[in-house]
Parts: structure tokens; sequence; C-alpha cells
């Protein structure tokens, strides 16, 4: 500790070799997001903190290998119909300079704005500089990010690889840019839209809200891929052409998967959304062997099945699994939810 006192290059170099180790493990990254932690890390200049530091990063086991806690009553893991419920105050909430991404100055007092901060996500899972062990996955669902960005800002251009990323708008227009496919490549998406991206061997891109009077929510998910190194690729769908009112609507699937699915990831993945009139309700059979990520977007619903009855608001979710017959019914004017289904880990 004491060499490492006085000898403020090394100092740099662990904490570089630390941050290098964490990008190997994770198999993706947000190049910008992590820079920011480099550069928080660096601000901690004395030896013994810095020590700590390194020491911890050194001795964690690879987050990529560890799976949310999946224990609860009535069952978990492969079956029996297991339930658990993640409330709003679970998950963690991010509220990051505006310098970071390229943007500017928060807009005080602005009538337009709905958050003091140009950005406010809650994370589901471990990201940035959210870490809990605890929460670092669900199956090959690493990351899911409500974000709430303000008029007139957004993410600059950025990079990621070897993910399979979903973003689902619910509210404003998100637009994306991409230099994939031989030139600039731009579009925009409204409400229920989605948009995806395979970031295989390496994508650089942005997204912006463009309006300088409408906040812009989304949900974005990343999805560890069932190999590394991919064509990178990008899609989308179109919300206004999907109905679905009071009925699941299947979204996302898999390449493997030989049904009729608008969207198809390198994963064994499916995403169900609905929006559900009050007191409506929709069924759906988790089958033994499959789990499920149920967030629920907007309003509030109960959720029935194998586990009883529990009631969801927005921002709130649960990890649920097979077998369970579960019955959706909106208990608000709207029940807006999206389910994330998958081979139980």
């Amino acid at each position: 500790k004491k060499h490492l006192a006085t000898d403020q290059n090394k100092i740099e170099s662990l904490v570089n070799k630390s941050m290098n180790s964490v990008v190997s493990v994770f198999n993706f990254t947000t190049q910008t997001k992590f820079a920011y932690l480099k550069t928080r890390w660096r601000i901690q200049r004395k030896a013994p903190t810095l020590h700590r530091s390194i020491q911890s990063t050194a001795t964690k086991a690879p987050m990529g290998n560890r799976c949310l806690n999946t224990q609860s009553s009535g069952g978990g893991g492969g079956g029996g119909g297991g339930f658990k419920k993640v409330s709003e105050s679970d998950l963690f909430v991010s509220e990051p300079s505006p310098h970071m991404f390229g943007n500017e100055p928060n807009e005080a007092g602005s009538p337009h704005w709905t958050n003091t901060n140009w950005l406010k996500s809650r994370f589901h899972f471990s990201f940035a500089e959210y870490h809990n062990p605890e929460r670092s996955s669900f199956g090959s669902l690493r990351v899911m990010n409500d974000d709430l960005v303000q008029p007139a800002r957004g993410f600059g251009a950025h990079g990621h690889r070897d993910a399979e990323i979903v973003t689902y708008i619910l509210q404003g227009s998100l637009t994306h840019q991409d230099q994939m496919k031989g030139g600039s490549h731009q579009e925009t998406l409204g409400r229920g839209s989605v948009q995806f991206m395979t970031a295989g061997s390496g994508v650089q891109h942005s997204e912006r809200n463009l309006s300088k009077d409408s906040p812009l929510r989304f949900i974005q998910m990343w999805f560890t891929p069932r190999a590394r190194g991919l064509a990178p690729n990008y899609g989308s769908l179109d919300g206004s052409t999907v109905d679905m009112r009071d009925k699941w609507v299947h979204l996302v699937g898999d390449v493997k998967d030989s049904r009729n699915i608008p969207i198809k990831l390198n994963q064994d993945v499916n995403i169900h959304v609905v929006d559900l009139k009050q007191e409506n309700k929709v069924t759906f059979e988790l089958k033994l062997g499959r789990m499920a990520y149920l967030l629920c977007m907007e309003g509030s619903t109960k959720v029935i099945g194998a586990h009883g009855e529990e009631s969801l608001k927005q921002y709130e979710a649960a990890h649920i699994f097979g077998s369970n017959n579960l019955e959706l019914i909106s208990s608000d004017q709207r029940s807006h939810c999206l389910l994330v289904e998958m081979a139980s880990s």
C-alpha cells in the first residue's frame, strides 16, 4: 500500500487493468459508461481505497456466470410455479451527468421537462455504476433499463458488442442512427414500436429524443447471444401496425423458431406485450422448464397463478417459473405489460 501511495502511475495501471477485466467478463459494453466509471475510480486517489477496489474486483466471480436469486415462495428454478415480486423500491435509479453522451446542461424550470435531470434510468439488473451480485441477470436477460429522456437530449454515438438489444418505446419518439450497411442510417420510432440490434462483432450508434417539447420513455433489454462475433444487424417494427389491445402480441422470438414472428434474435427468448383495459384479462401458459420476467410498464395488474395472487403496478416486475398458468387482470384504467419468456437457467 505504501508503495502504491508513492507511485501514481502504478495505481493508474491497476485501475485500467481492473476495468479491462470487467469489460471482458461482461462480453459487451457501452464504452462511454465504462469510461465514466473509470473516471470515477480515478478520483479515488488514496491508495488504500484503490487497493480495496482492485482487490474486490479481482476476487468477485464473473457477473456473466451469476444469475438472479430464483428462490421464492411456491417454488423456483425448474418448476412448481415459483413467483417473486420485484418492487419499484428494489430498482436502482440512475441520473447521470448531462455531459455524458454529449448533452447540453439540464434546463432548469423548462415547462416541457418532467424530470430535473436529462435522464432517469431504473435498472432492473447490475449496470454501469450499479453492482448487485443478487441482481446480475435473469437467464439470458442481462439488462433491463426503464429510461426517461427529456426533450432534445439523448445518447450520443457509443459502442456495443456481443449483445442482442431490444428497445420497446412507451412514450414519445426515439431516433436511432448507425453506420451499418455501408452508410448512415437513421430511423424515428413512436409508441409501441420495437427496434432490435445484433451488436455482434461491434457497432456504433446513437439514440436521441429530437422532440423539443415531449419526453421519451422506453424499455431497453440486452440478451446474451448464443454465439460471439456475429455479424451486426438492425431492424425495427412500427408500433402503429400492431394491435395489442386485450391480447398478447408475440413481438420477439428465436431465429431458430419457424413461426412467423416479427423480430428474431440469436437466443432462445420470446417477448410478448399486452395493453389491457380495466377489468379485462389475458392468460399465458408458462411451461415446465421455462421462466419469465414480467414487467408492468403502465397502470397496474393482478397476476393470478399457481403462486396465488399478486399485484404489480407501474415499474414493478416479477420473475416466474413454470409450470404456471398465468392470468393477468387489469386493475387500472389500463395495464400495459411486457413478458420475457425463456428457458430456465
